[in-house]
């Protein structure tokens, strides 16, 4: 399926909730939308599936006008925050239930069904009736149904939110190697960076009702288009520094110096305020050659699963390193951050992006 969405906007009142937008989905490709709460998201999803109007622009499918076609008259399959399930059916009936709207052989039914079932691991429980599920197995059963549509278009809207730690990272993992395979154009939103990193695809970040950046998911998070795009797509936040610029690059607000390598088009527009940005994951705490120290004091050190947070108090302001392993860092210790110049990014006073590192 080709969906296109030409200046679309939504607006309720006097609030808009999307500013005008043109997006064109790749077909038969996971895109995830990100952003934070209220970003935009689930109205962008509605306006796609048509639970809504649009205020203004249109909405195209193979090229043909749908704004204003209700999501009845559509093939789409929809998977909400909230799993949906009908109570009183067993599993086998509850995934089955869109391919009998269909009329579809009992045969070939029951085929599908299992192996819809097999690949989420739920064939166990097909004669089970959802209450007897727990609620990671619930949504695997609102999946499973969505998946048996065979819907050209698919919208998850959040699916794994409510479910513990460990359901989603085993269903994230799942779930990408099912759209990949697929042949449905599949949309996905997600409020993590780190879920859009992990399935791929292409992503597009909102903000605020804006439609910033589109394009492959590692191209994205490798070279957001502005600060704006850099702080939705870090995970933690990327750390940002004023700068200005210097001789041989930028000067941090604390009068230290950094050499950082510029293409011949940004250097000609380093003028005025600027913004240095580090991620947290290229912060260590061992030097390398051409590295430069950043001294400072440990205010918070947080242990997360294989890695450790450490919040440090330096001349340039506070600076949250990622570290991997567990460290042992007492508050208040004296701590040297090392970061390479060529790992900074570098945004100009408008927050345009002037350089990133290149992808490793």
């Amino acid at each position: 399926m080709e969906l296109k969405l030409e200046g679309v906007a939504h607006r309720v009142g006097a609030q808009d909730f999307l500013y005008p937008l043109d997006l064109a989905l790749r077909p038969r490709t996971l895109t995830v939308l990100l952003g934070a709460t209220q970003a935009g998201k689930t109205t962008l999803m509605r306006l796609m599936a048509g639970l809504d109007r649009p205020t203004r622009g249109r909405v195209h499918v193979d090229g043909r006008d749908v704004t204003g076609v209700p999501v009845r008259q559509r093939d789409v399959a929809m998977v909400y925050q909230q799993f949906i399930n009908y109570p009183s059916m067993t599993v086998f009936d509850n995934i089955a239930s869109p391919l009998r709207l269909r009329g579809t052989p009992r045969e070939e039914m029951a085929r599908r069904v299992q192996a819809i079932a097999r690949r989420l691991h739920i064939e166990p429980f097909l004669q089970r009736l959802p209450e007897q599920l727990s609620g990671g197995q619930q949504q695997r059963v609102a999946l499973a149904r969505a998946l048996a549509k065979q819907a050209p278009l698919m919208l998850l809207d959040e699916p794994l939110v409510n479910l513990d730690y460990k359901l989603r990272e085993g269903l994230r993992e799942e779930l990408g190697a099912l759209f990949s395979t697929g042949d449905a154009t599949v949309v996905y939103a997600t409020t993590e960076p780190g879920e859009a990193l992990l399935l791929g695809g292409w992503t597009a970040v909102l903000d605020a009702g804006e439609l910033l950046q589109y394009g492959p998911t590692a191209e994205v998070f490798h070279r957001p288009a502005s600060l704006r795009v850099a702080r939705a797509f870090s995970d933690p936040p990327m750390n940002l520094m004023a700068a200005q610029a210097a001789n041989l690059g930028v000067q941090l607000a604390s009068g230290l110096q950094l050499s950082v390598p510029l293409p011949p088009q940004a250097a000609a527009r380093l003028v005025g305020q600027l913004t240095l940005g580090i991620r947290a994951g290229a912060l260590r705490l061992q030097p390398r050659e051409g590295d430069v120290a950043l001294p400072g004091r440990v205010e918070l050190a947080e242990i997360a699963g294989s890695y450790t947070f450490v919040h440090v108090d330096t001349a340039v302001g506070e600076l949250v390193a990622q570290l991997s392993g567990v460290h042992a860092l007492a508050l208040g210790e004296s701590v040297v951050l090392y970061l390479q110049p060529a790992q900074a990014y570098l945004f100009d006073g408008d927050g345009t992006l002037l350089r990133a590192p290149q992808e490793p």
